[in-house]
C-alpha cells in the first residue's frame, strides 16, 4: 500500500521494507536481464559507485547482480561507454556512473571545482598544462593520461598510485566539467574527451538548473532511492554535506521546498535518533524476500550508520585495515535474507585457479537455521556469473563450518 499524507510515524521493520523496496530488491528479476532491466535498476539506485578494487569484482557492477541477477556485463559497458549513452562517470557520490541527464546538475559543482585551481590537485597555479593536454585531445581523440604523458612507470606507494603530473592535470580538467571519460579501457584507466563528444547533445544544449533547483534535484533523487531517510542521509547520498561544497547552503531551503509541495512527508522512524523524511511515492510491503549478496560499495550499505539503524548490522569495510587488526576479513560482503542481513562473507575470485574462495563466514545474531544453505545458493550464482567452476569454503568463522557441509 502507498502511505498518506497522514503518516507521521513508521516501525522500525516498515522503514526498513521500505529501504529495500525503494532500492530495488522486491523488483521482479528478467530472465535473461536486458537493458530495460538495466534501466529500471538504476532508476532506483540512482548511481553506481566506482571503485578500482578488484579482489572480487569491480564495484559499480555488483549493485546491479544484487538486483538483477546473473547479466551481461557488457550491458552496463554499452551504457557508459557508447552512443547515445545512459550513463556518464562523474563526482556524484564518490566516483560513480551517473544518470547522463544529471551532467547539467553538477554544472555549480564544476565550476566550484574549476574555481579552487590547480593547486587543490598538487599542481602549480599556471593552466600551461591543462590547457595544452585540452589541445591534445581535442585533436587527437579521446587519450588515458599514460596516453599523453611523459611514459616513466608509476610507482606505488602504499594502496595508493603516485599520479603523473599528466594525471593530475586531467583529474582538474575532469572535475571542472571540461573533460569528460567516455570509457574505461582494459586496465581501467580513464579515457577521457570532450564533454560534447560523450554527453548527448540536447542534454549539453538544454538550460541549466539553478543551484537551488539543482540541489533539489539531487535530495529528490536521493529521497526516491532511499524511500525514508534523514536529512544527513539525503544529504549524503549525492554528497551535498561536506564543508565548502557548493551545494551546502541551499540543502536547508530545497529540502523545506520538497516538503512544502508534499513531495517528502515528515517521519518520526522507530528507534532512529533522528527526524526522517518519506517520500510521498514510496511502498510500505508487509513482506520483502530478497535473498542477494552486497558490496560494500552498495547504495544500501554505504553509509555505515543508516545500515545499523535499519538493520541493526555494524559494519566497517576492512581494506585499508593492517592484516593483523581485521576483525572479517579484508572484502567482506553482507548477506540480505529476507528483510534483514543475516552474515557477512569475506570473499576472493581466484581468477587463476578458477574458484571463488569463501575467506570467512559469519552468522549475525538470530539468523535463521537455512542461513547457510540460503548462501551457499547465492555464492554458487555468484561463482557461475563470474565464470569461476569451484567454491572453495575456508574454516575460519562461525558459519564456515556449515557453510562448507551445505556447499560441498
Amino acid at each position: 500500500m502507498s502511505p498518506s499524507p497522514r503518516v507521521d510515524s513508521l516501525s522500525a521493520a516498515q522503514a526498513r521494507r521500505i529501504g529495500l523496496v525503494a532500492q530495488g530488491f522486491r523488483d521482479p528479476r528478467h530472465q535473461p536481464p536486458t537493458m530495460r532491466t538495466l534501466a529500471r535498476t538504476l532508476d532506483r539506485t540512482g548511481l553506481l559507485q566506482i571503485d578500482s578494487v578488484n579482489v572480487l569484482q569491480r564495484a559499480h557492477f555488483m549493485p546491479l547482480f544484487s538486483r538483477m541477477g546473473a547479466y551481461d556485463v557488457g550491458l552496463l559497458d554499452r551504457a557508459a561507454g557508447r552512443a547515445p549513452r545512459r550513463l556518464v562517470e562523474y563526482w556524484a557520490h564518490c566516483a560513480a556512473y551517473m544518470p547522463v541527464e544529471l551532467w547539467p546538475v553538477m554544472s555549480h559543482r564544476m565550476r566550484d571545482h574549476a574555481a579552487r585551481g590547480h593547486s587543490w590537485f598538487g599542481l602549480p597555479d599556471d593552466p600551461g598544462l591543462p590547457e595544452a593536454l585540452l589541445r591534445e585531445i581535442e585533436l587527437g581523440g579521446a587519450a588515458t593520461a599514460r596516453d599523453l604523458d611523459d611514459g616513466l612507470p608509476r610507482t606505488k606507494d602504499n594502496w595508493g598510485w603516485n599520479w603523473s603530473k599528466t594525471k593530475k592535470a586531467l583529474e582538474f580538467l575532469f572535475f571542472a566539467g571540461r573533460l569528460s571519460v567516455s570509457r574505461r579501457n582494459a586496465a581501467f584507466e580513464r579515457v577521457y574527451d570532450l564533454p560534447e563528444r560523450v554527453i548527448p547533445s540536447h542534454i549539453l544544449a538544454g538550460p541549466e538548473p539553478t543551484l537551488f533547483d539543482a540541489s533539489r534535484e539531487l535530495l529528490r533523487r536521493a529521497a526516491r532511492s532511499y524511500g525514508v531517510a534523514t536529512e544527513f542521509d539525503l544529504r549524503d547520498y549525492f554528497r551535498l554535506q561536506t564543508p565548502g561544497n557548493v551545494h551546502l547552503p541551499q540543502v536547508g531551503p530545497a529540502l523545506r521546498s520538497l516538503v512544502e509541495d508534499g513531495e517528502l512527508l515528515p517521519v518520526a522512524v522507530e528507534g532512529w535518533r533522528r527526524p526522517a523524511y518519506l517520500h510521498r511515492d514510496v511502498t510500505v510491503p508487509r513482506t520483502v524476500e530478497a535473498r542477494a549478496l552486497l558490496s560494500p560499495f552498495d547504495p544500501l550499505v554505504w553509509h555505515r550508520e543508516r545500515t545499523e539503524a535499519l538493520f541493526d548490522f555494524f559494519y566497517r569495510i576492512e581494506i585499508y585495515v593492517p592484516e593483523a587488526k581485521r576483525v572479517h576479513g579484508y572484502y567482506v560482503l553482507p548477506f540480505l535474507l529476507g528483510d534483514r542481513i543475516v552474515a557477512r562473507v569475506d570473499l576472493k575470485a581466484d581468477r587463476r585457479g578458477s574458484a571463488l574462495q569463501v575467506l570467512g563466514a559469519y552468522a549475525e545474531p538470530g539468523a535463521p537455521p537455512h542461513t547457510a544453505a540460503e548462501l551457499a545458493r547465492s555464492l554458487r550464482e555468484l561463482a557461475d556469473w563470474l565464470g569461476l567452476a569451484d567454491l572453495v569454503v575456508a574454516g575460519r568463522g562461525d558459519l564456515a563450518g556449515p557453510l562448507a557441509a551445505t556447499a560441498a
